[in-house]
């Protein structure tokens, strides 16, 4: 076979593979790190990837790192195609003698994946040993055509893209305080009560999504008291007792202290959706949770929508 037989058109998948790391990391440390290389040698096969295919992948700089280039964001899908593809067939040739093996990164939103996914998702793992599954529960989209995770749920629908996407669950936000904050306050018999009080709400002008712009609908803008980019420090500040706030229903059933307000009148509904590049969808390990988290929203709608605070976990 030779020196030259997991070459391509004069790119190695050796460097490819770095390339790769590179692309998603932005840091050649952070990529010598993943792929257990020192970092010199990560520049290196950089610099040989560049000049076998005669072109520049990065603008390199110690300020922003290695962001890619034109050309190397085509490259980029050509790659993690290549990847995939060889992801699959490893997983196909091993399934027959091992179980789930590998890694998988979901990303998510904030309150989602602390309170609902990391608690399903670790029944999955320990079920599956040799499989390693990162959760990234944060405040603003990840990006899967930058390769910072293989699964999203996200509460935007993914428009276009190579991307597959399916309806993961609707899910109810609801008003909510505390017992405290109740007593101490004048009480609340309908809507127009709300506006002698005080609320925790979002920063809005640092929404991540418009689907979070409902508190204009509920309450004026200037009895939002207390804002928060994070979903989790409007549930603490509402724990408090310092004013009433509108949270996802599986986010409140985590504390008793937090009593419905106006359950039937002010209810926000709101859908999850899941998604995974299209190449992704066939590895074996991304499609068993993939197929999971589906089945856990299925079995959780009645938490989900706040009918329950019970969660059950599959």
């Amino acid at each position: 076979m030779g020196r030259n037989a997991h070459r391509a058109g004069g790119a190695s998948w050796a460097d490819l593979r770095v390339f790769l790391e590179v692309a998603r990391s932005g840091k050649a440390m952070a990529a010598a790190q993943a792929l257990g290389l020192d970092h010199t040698t990560v520049g290196r096969r950089v610099r040989a990837l560049e000049q076998a295919l005669g072109v520049v992948l990065f603008d390199k700089s110690r300020a922003r790192g290695y962001e890619l280039t034109a050309d190397g964001e085509r490259l980029l899908g050509h790659a993690e195609s290549m990847a995939s593809a060889a992801d699959a067939l490893r997983e196909e040739a091993l399934a027959g003698t091992r179980g789930l093996r590998g890694q998988v990164r979901i990303g998510t939103t904030e309150g989602f994946g602390n309170f609902f996914l990391a608690p399903q998702l670790a029944g999955f793992q320990r079920r599956y040993p040799e499989l390693r599954i990162d959760l990234l529960p944060v405040p603003r989209f990840v990006s899967l055509s930058k390769r910072e995770a293989d699964l999203a749920v996200t509460i935007e629908h993914p428009k276009g893209g190579p991307y597959v996407k399916a309806k993961l669950s609707d899910y109810q936000l609801r008003l909510f305080a505390t017992r405290e904050y109740l007593d101490a306050h004048p009480p609340i018999e309908g809507v127009e009560d709300l506006r002698r009080h005080a609320f925790v709400g979002y920063v809005d002008e640092l929404l991540f999504s418009t689907e979070l712009l409902y508190m204009s609908r509920i309450a004026p803008a200037e009895r939002v008291v207390f804002r928060s980019t994070s979903i989790i420090a409007q549930f603490t500040a509402a724990l408090q007792g310092c004013a009433l706030a509108v949270l996802p229903c599986f986010l409140a059933a985590q504390d008793p202290r937090l009593l419905p307000v106006l359950e039937r009148e002010v209810v926000v509904q709101k859908t999850f959706w899941i998604y995974c590049h299209e190449d992704q969808r066939r590895v074996r390990r991304v499609q068993a949770i993939w197929d999971h988290l589906r089945h856990a929203a299925a079995q959780n709608q009645a938490f989900l929508r706040g009918e329950t605070r019970r969660m059950t976990l599959v």
